[in-house]
């Protein structure tokens, strides 16, 4: 997928009103509960001639979530899962771009959360051709997911259940989508 129109490096921002973080963990071994943060900017800088010398990197108020019931979100801020107070920001930081057998995108990079830093692998589709907005405005899009381990980011706490498993996967599935306005 190349971005012909654009014929140097440029620098975007994300349009936080137009994107979203969301992500989904099994609960009690039955079904998913997601849930999404808002607050998410960042910045992407695009060379559509060698899109692979791309670069991105986002940040996330951890304090944002929201799950839809208030209970959970406060134990989610807490020291249990995200301690927004001592770690109020997720971040992300591309370390490399590279092209998927199939034409999309591979973004690796640095994710930091709850005071720990692993490489995270993001699957990219979609990402669109510029359009101009009512206002004159470039506008790109993407969608982005990735799957991490909650405890690989000292998230462990857990409890038993009485007919087996536990209550909190382990496995997060991270869904992104970002739409940027050029900066």
């Amino acid at each position: 997928m190349s971005i012909a129109v654009l014929p140097q490096v440029s620098a975007w921002s994300i349009d936080p009103a137009h994107s979203l973080a969301e992500f989904k963990v099994r609960h009690m071994m039955v079904t998913n509960v997601k849930g999404r943060f808002s607050g998410i900017s960042g910045s992407l800088h695009l060379n559509p001639a060698d899109i692979t010398a791309s670069r991105v990197e986002a940040s996330i108020a951890a304090a944002s979530i929201d799950t839809r019931e208030p209970q959970r979100d406060t134990h989610l801020k807490s020291a249990d899962f995200f301690d927004v107070e001592k770690f109020p920001t997720l971040t992300f930081q591309s370390t490399r771009v590279a092209r998927t057998p199939d034409g999309e995108l591979a973004v690796t990079g640095d994710l930091a959360m709850h005071g720990v830093t692993r490489s995270v692998v993001f699957a990219v589709e979609n990402l669109s051709q510029p359009a101009k907005d009512p206002w004159g405005n470039l506008r790109i899009g993407l969608s982005a997911t990735a799957r991490i381990n909650r405890k690989d980011f000292g998230m462990t706490f857990n409890a038993a259940l009485e007919t087996g498993g536990v209550l909190v996967g382990d496995e997060v599935t991270i869904n992104l989508e970002v739409e940027f306005i050029q900066a």
